[in-house]
Formats: structure tokens, sequence, C-alpha cells
């Protein structure tokens, strides 16, 4: 019954993925340009200002825009890409679900002559990535694991902390370059002895989260805990994202962390999703990464106008993201490390959030 349901899911999607409507509910007319959007899914707050953003941006610019979400279906994503190219789309923006999947898709796209820009996750195995727009991803790690570090008090030779650690979907190129960072900042720690990570859970392959999933998060928080913490505390939780954070944040409440003389440990995050913003608030989740999606759409938009009017984009790095066929040309935005203590000056004042947001 699940497969037949999934079944018609999909069939569902690509249907309405047919449906020739454009922004703001108008059939194709006129001589604008018209971009496609392909965005992961809508159970991130995240990928939804991404996407609302960037398209409210293209409007500004003249632009028509077809936005669509995949919901994290693999197929779905394909599916509404090749739909995009059969609607003649000109460009299109696309934050893939699995890197590694579309290399048929934007040889589809290459025949129209329809250039591609990569959105925050590096698509691989494809000479067809015009430009990839992102943020710097191995500097988040190094402020995750960074944040720890100083918060514990490490350079100081304080110590021995327990420590675990989480890293991000296999599927998605990001997740190695946070972790690589991270770790990068916590390995020497390690080494000496001033952290210990009782699962002896380190490698990538043994740490990371299909999907980014919370759920599965907290099941292997759960995990950790019950096999490894009867009789001692977890001091920091590397975490490289916020809906991670809130289901490890889950397993640990329901452990009685948080409660009387059980503190919390340090928990890291990224995106700076109300939830956690919230959090932290509470006095729950320690750390955050922003991410400002305005300053990311608005780069994106930029690289859409380059390669429309056939000229070079801006970028600032091209020796980092090889994506096994070439290395693409890229803009790395500026990440920020945000706690209680900054979130004000990062998030409010820059109007990111309103304060009635965080209510």
């Amino acid at each position: 019954m699940k497969r037949i349901i999934a079944v018609i899911a999909l069939a569902l999607m690509v249907m309405l993925a047919a449906v020739p409507l454009f922004a703001g509910g108008q059939q194709d007319s006129g001589s604008a340009k018209l971009v496609g959007i392909a965005m992961p899914t809508q159970s991130s707050q995240r990928w939804i200002q991404d996407g609302g953003n960037m398209k409210k941006i293209l409007e500004e610019r003249g632009y028509k825009v077809i936005l669509q979400y995949a919901e994290d279906n693999i197929d779905a994503q394909v599916a509404q890409i090749e739909n995009m190219i059969t609607r003649g789309v000109n460009c299109l923006v696309i934050a893939s679900i699995d890197g590694e999947s579309l290399t048929n898709v934007l040889e589809k796209a290459a025949a129209s002559n329809v250039p591609v820009i990569a959105y925050d996750r590096l698509i691989r195995n494809s000479p067809h990535v015009s430009y990839y727009a992102t943020f710097d991803n191995y500097k988040v790690g190094v402020q995750q694991g960074g944040y720890i570090v100083e918060k514990l008090g490490l350079k100081e030779g304080k110590g021995p902390y327990n420590v675990e650690i989480f890293a991000g979907s296999p599927d998605d190129n990001n997740a190695y370059f946070f972790f690589n960072g991270a770790m990068d900042q916590l390995n020497p720690y390690i080494k000496k002895g001033q952290l210990k990570i009782r699962s002896n859970q380190t490698d990538f392959a043994q740490v990371a989260t299909l999907r980014w999933d919370g759920a599965t998060a907290q099941q292997r928080m759960d995990n950790i805990i019950t096999a490894h913490y009867t009789n001692a505390n977890i001091d920091a939780v590397l975490s490289p994202y916020d809906g991670i954070s809130i289901g490890i944040l889950s397993a640990l409440k329901s452990a009685g962390y948080g409660r009387g003389a059980k503190k919390l440990p340090i928990v890291t995050g990224q995106d700076a999703e109300l939830p956690s913003v919230k959090s932290m608030l509470a006095g729950e989740q320690t750390h955050t990464v922003f991410k400002d999606t305005r300053t990311l759409a608005n780069r994106a938009a930029s690289m859409v106008d380059a390669v429309l009017q056939g000229k070079a984009a801006e970028v600032n790095d091209t020796k980092t993201y090889d994506n096994g066929v070439k290395i693409v040309p890229s803009y790395l935005e500026e990440p920020v490390s945000v706690d209680i203590t900054n979130y004000r000056e990062a998030l409010i004042d820059t109007g990111y959030y309103k304060e009635a947001d965080l209510k």
C-alpha cells in the first residue's frame, strides 16, 4: 500500500509540474525570459525562504519564474526539471536533493542551450554547471567546531569532556565541507584526550544523517545515550544543521538533560531557523550559523543575469569545488556564527527576522 501511495504521489507531482502556470498565475506571453528554480523541500524553513527570495528578486529584475519544490523526492525533482526545460526556460537554478542524480537531465538542459546555476548544493558529475552560488561551507564547519573549542576552554587546557558528533546527508556535497571544517577544529583535542567520544563514532559514514532528518538524528542520539551515557554526561554535541539539532535536543531532554543539575550540553547548528533561534532564547540550543538567504538569492540572480547576457559572472573561488568533471566557478558568501550574545545584531538588526517572530 505504501508503494502504491508513493507512486500516486509522484504522479501527482509530475502532473502538477506540467500545468503551464508561471509566476503570478499567468501563462507565458511576451518577451520576458523565463527562469526555472528547483528547490529540494518545503519541510525546511530555509528552503522556503531561499525560493521565495530568489523568485522575488528575479521578478523585480523582469524575469518570469517557475518555482517548484520536490519534497526530497529525487525522481520528482528530475521530472520537474525536465518539465521546465520542455516549457522553455532560459536558465535553471537548482538546489539539488541528490547532487549526483542530475547528470542525465543536465544533458537535456545543455541540448536545449539552458545554462545551469547550482544553488548552495554542488551538482556533481556534469560539465553542464555554469556557476555555483553558496556560502563558505568549510568555514561554517570551522565556526561550529570552533564554538565548541571556545566554550569548553580547550585552548586553555580544560577537559576532558564528552562530545558526540553528527554530520549532514551523504548525498549533499556541503555536508563533507561542514564536517571537515568542524573536525579540523576538534581533532587536535581528541588526540590530546581533552575530548572523549564515548560512542567511538567519528568517521563521516558513521555520523552522517540522511536527508538532514531530525527524527533520524533523534533516534541515533537516543541510541548513543542508552549505550554509552548511563553513568556519564554529554558536554557538547556537534550538530551541522538546526533541524538535526532539534532532534538531538529532543533525545537529550527525554533522557533528563535540562532538568535539575543535569545541564544540557553545548549543541551547535546552522541556518538560524526560527525553532532553533527560539530554542536558543529558551536556553536550549546553544549556537547556530546564520546564512542570509537574501544575500545568496541575490548572488544567484546576478549569475542568471550574467549567463543570459553572455557575460562572466563575478566569482571568488575557482579552485575548491570540483564536481568530478570540472571545477565549478563559485561565489562563497560569508556565514555568521550566532549565539545568545549576538543574535539580535545578526538576525533582528539586519531585518532577517522581526522581534515578534521570536515570541
